[in-house]
């Protein structure tokens, strides 16, 4: 098994990360699950804005989240930034299929270390993680 270190430090091996998938798409979030399973075995699990909250609150340990931008209860900028409110320190990646100019400044803005616009491919979205992780 191959380790990797963070940016902060941690050592880990490549798939202990803990990753949260928001997705409210139930294809997109098995077809994110089949591209990180490398890197984590259970990821974590939200459909909506609210529910990605509370997860993070519920697991401080949470090492990468993959936010999908359209979401019902609370869109993702709005629930990146409650997340932000109690840990700066997790790495959020903003997901959307409705890539408008200024998207990308609006997911930094709101707190996103990150953005990508679907559709991708694995190596795309790999590529972003290993962005964030030294090997």
């Amino acid at each position: 098994m191959e380790n990797i270190t963070s940016k902060d430090g941690k050592l880990y091996q490549v798939n202990d990360l803990k990753i949260l998938i928001v997705e409210d798409d139930i294809t997109s979030e098995k077809m994110l699950e089949i591209m990180i399973e490398d890197y984590c075995k259970f990821p974590l699990i939200a459909t909506d804005g609210l529910e990605a909250v509370k997860l993070c609150k519920e697991n401080p340990d949470i090492d990468f989240v993959l936010m999908d931008i359209k979401l019902s209860e609370l869109n993702g900028y709005e629930a990146t930034k409650k997340i932000r409110e109690f840990n700066k320190d997790i790495i959020i990646f903003a997901q959307t299929a409705y890539a408008l100019p200024g998207n990308r400044e609006k997911a930094l803005t709101a707190g996103c270390n990150d953005y990508i616009s679907k559709p991708y491919s694995q190596s795309e979205l790999t590529g972003l993680i290993d962005k964030y992780i030294k090997k």
